[in-house]
């Protein structure tokens, strides 16, 4: 968590400390963990994710900010709203990095451009992104 938070130039937050958090707005990405696969359904098609790990890039730029986004994705109990919520309810560990004034696309393309990381589900998240192919990521094989 610590070395991708050095890649994208984050800060790591933990559950327990997303109140510290200021309410500015920016970008953020979620690591988190699947311990069984998980299919769900949705515009184009159906989804399938396999256990593993995955990263999502996501904005703040809301009302509340960062701190109102991560505390909604890292809590397990919610309505599904967006694509990523499908993941987070059911995830077996989640996390968080924030980036104050950050960008969701600068996320993917550092985390892609790096080699240590992978596009997974066309569309993810990104479904008024021109610029991402998704913003769901699975570490690179090998």
């Amino acid at each position: 968590m610590a070395a991708m938070g050095q890649l994208i130039g984050g800060v790591p937050v933990a559950a327990d400390s997303i109140a510290t958090l200021p309410l500015s707005t920016g970008a953020y990405a979620i690591l988190l963990r699947l311990d069984e696969k998980v299919v769900f359904s949705r515009r184009s098609g159906s989804d399938s994710f396999e256990p593993g790990w995955y990263v999502y890039a996501g904005s703040a730029y809301g009302p509340g900010g960062l701190r109102a986004r991560i505390a909604r994705h890292l809590k397990r109990s919610k309505t599904l709203r967006w694509h990523i919520d499908h993941l987070t309810s059911v995830a077996a560990t989640a996390q968080a990095i924030a980036i104050k004034g950050g960008n969701e696309c600068a996320i993917v393309g550092t985390l892609i451009g790096s080699g240590l990381f992978v596009c997974t589900a066309n569309g993810f998240g990104a479904s008024d992104c021109t610029t991402c192919q998704s913003h769901l990521l699975r570490p690179a094989a090998g």
